[in-house]
């Protein structure tokens, strides 16, 4: 696919790698307009029209984050590529929840990995225009994987050779102890041994009605942890931009999800095994929908009576060659029930109890894992 007649809009502040991208692109037949700040560049995207946007997440004036979050306000059917530097992964993270379509990080080695993002991009805008009738996980998902997985995979080395580069974008991916949504709240401890926690957990609101939460845990117990992180965090933003499209709503199928999760973490190639529980809940009338993968990690329902364990037998884990389906639940909550994720420490159960919620902690007394609750009140 050639760029010609391609409509560019280009936000980035640096004058160096400007001048170099735009020449790039121009080579490649693309009509090219820069801005310099991300106010100019909402401007340019409200009084312009463009096939795409690439766009560096630090600039002055206006972030990255807050630009792209207007632009999807105003035409969200155009792909946005996000550039950032590679200390600043949750930027990237929200970047792909909000709507970003791919990433790059800086330095940009080949600015042939810019066209292929390009292509890859209006490709798959182009499959949603046109309303082709495919599974969604299918061609055009994983061609535009590719690159994503090429980018992670140039990190991937840094990440297992450094425990301290591999603890700063683990870091940058865990939420606050405490979230609120509209009409419930996340909150969640986990303690970690080491630099590189084993367990993630993360929540978003999807739509207006449903919101979902999940943990999980990785093994190997080691560097590749934060990778495991990054990668699952990806692939849940792919889907909640499907899910904002209206392509997908594989978002809020829990089943579904972990078959998809599987799906890409096999194809990934890199071995990391996750336990995980996947949640739903349709806030309009608080039905959940509980999905299992694995054994390490227990669901319970939380009341004035202490703890319930929900019945999800063993199954397979993520990234396993013998998968077949996770174990489900659906659970109505009742008005003063929680719903909680967790490890089977005692410890960690009293903890919960005691509602002692910290966020992530490094505790060398306490065994590795933790809880997350879902309040409804």
């Amino acid at each position: 696919m050639a760029l010609t007649d391609i409509s560019v809009l280009f936000v980035e502040d640096d004058p160096i790698f400007s001048q170099l991208l735009t020449d790039f692109l121009h080579s490649k037949g693309a009509n090219v307009k820069h801005a310099s700040n991300g106010r100019q560049g909402l401007d340019f995207f409200s009084e312009l029209k463009f096939d795409i946007v690439i766009a560096d997440l630090n600039m002055p004036k206006l972030g990255g984050l807050p630009m792209l979050r207007q632009m999807m306000v105003i035409n969200a059917n155009v792909p946005a590529i996000v550039i950032s530097g590679n200390d600043v992964m949750s930027d990237v993270v929200e970047a792909l929840r909000i709507g970003a379509c791919d990433y790059l990080v800086k330095p940009v080695a080949d600015l042939f990995i810019i066209e292929a993002a390009i292509e890859q991009a209006l490709s798959q805008s182009a499959s949603h225009s046109a309303k082709v009738a495919y599974d969604p996980t299918d061609v055009f998902e994983r061609q535009l994987a590719e690159l994503s997985y090429q980018e992670l995979n140039n990190n991937l080395l840094m990440l297992e050779q450094s425990a301290h580069a591999a603890k700063n974008v683990q870091q940058q991916l865990f939420p606050t102890s405490h979230i609120q949504y509209p009409h419930a709240s996340i909150d969640y401890s986990l303690f970690k041994n080491s630099d590189v926690s084993a367990y993630f957990i993360d929540s978003t609101m999807v739509g207006e009605k449903h919101l979902i939460m999940y943990m999980a845990h990785f093994q190997p117990e080691d560097n590749s942890a934060a990778f495991g992180c990054v990668l699952l965090s990806s692939f849940i933003n792919q889907k909640l931009k499907n899910f904002r499209t209206g392509s997908s709503n594989v978002l809020i199928c829990p089943v579904e999800m972990l078959n998809y999760l599987n799906d890409r973490m096999v194809g990934s190639g890199l071995h990391i095994i996750t336990d995980m529980i996947y949640i739903s809940v349709d806030l309009s009338n608080y039905e959940a929908t509980i999905a299992r993968a694995g054994s390490g990690l227990r669901c319970y329902l939380r009341n004035i009576t202490g703890l319930l364990p929900l019945a999800l037998p063993d199954c397979q884990p993520i990234g396993s060659v013998l998968w077949s389906k996770p174990s489900i639940q659906k659970r109505q909550l009742a008005a003063g029930e929680n719903l909680c994720i967790g490890t089977h420490h005692q410890e960690h159960q009293q903890e919960l109890l005691k509602n002692h919620f910290k966020g992530l902690i490094f505790d060398e007394s306490t065994h590795a894992g933790g809880f997350m609750q879902l309040d409804c009140g």
